[in-house]
């Protein structure tokens, strides 16, 4: 574990999403490994300013913006520029989603649709277009997609759409930004974060039992992936890493 810890100094890692409970995990894990971390949140400075406070090592940097915004976007890497000089991994974390029945198609408005698409979609793509001139060389960007993105089995119908298009990018930009950027998708099932705290600890139990492993992915899982998509898997570009415990394999 030392030397993992030590394999990111010197390096600069970008969560979107950073104060979450999956971002907050990511942050946690790439400062723990020596990184400078930057959290960009949208909206809750002061969750966003406990994390900070949370993390191993210093140089470290939290700043408000909406990814779907382009101008505050690119407000932000002009400020990053000052500061770091340059980006070493770009993690796409921000996401938003809501509980809406797949039959039921008038439950899903058109302002959910375009807020789910500006986000989990835009707003990645966002973020690319404007660090893409920061990044170093090698660097790597990892978008955080999901399961539903595959199994077309998720929360709401455009939110399973939203994460196969964040796939299809990942694997679009792995060819257009190669060879110096590698990209790649980290794909959840179940995550005992944030979102997960909404329902029952029947249903999270059931979801549970869902999976070969018979255990529910943690937002350290989730860092974890990240951490070894950049340090350990240098040959590893335009591909989705799945954190799912088996889920889409199924119990008999």
């Amino acid at each position: 574990m030392a030397e993992k810890q030590q394999s990111m100094e010197g390096q600069v890692v970008l969560v979107t999403g950073g104060g979450g409970g999956i971002g907050s995990g990511i942050c946690r894990r790439m400062a723990q490994a020596g990184a400078r971390v930057v959290i960009l949140f949208r909206s809750n400075a002061e969750k966003a300013q406990r994390v900070l406070e949370s993390l191993d090592g210093e140089g470290h940097w939290i700043v408000q913006a909406s990814i779907t915004d382009s101008e505050q976007v690119a407000a932000v890497a002009d400020q990053f520029r000052e500061r770091y000089g340059q980006l070493n991994l770009l993690v796409n974390n921000a996401g938003v989603t809501i509980p809406v029945a797949h039959d039921d198609l008038d439950g899903l408005s058109d302002e959910w649709i375009d807020r789910i698409f500006q986000t989990n979609w835009r707003g990645a793509f966002a973020m690319v277009r404007a660090f893409r001139p920061l990044m170093a060389d090698p660097a790597t960007i990892v978008n955080l997609s999901s399961i539903a993105g595959q199994t077309g089995i998720g929360s709401n119908v455009a939110y399973c759409a939203s994460k196969a298009a964040m796939d299809s990018m990942t694997r679009s930009l792995a060819r257009a930004l190669a060879p110096q950027i590698r990209v790649l998708s980290v794909s959840p099932g179940w995550v005992l974060g944030e979102y997960a705290k909404r329902f029952s600890a029947e249903y999270i139990e059931e979801q549970r039992m869902m999976a070969p492993m018979q255990r529910l992915s943690t937002p350290e899982d989730v860092a974890e992936t990240i951490w070894a998509a950049h340090n350990a898997l240098p040959m590893a570009t335009g591909v989705i890493l799945p954190v799912d415990g088996g889920r889409p394999l199924g119990i008999s």
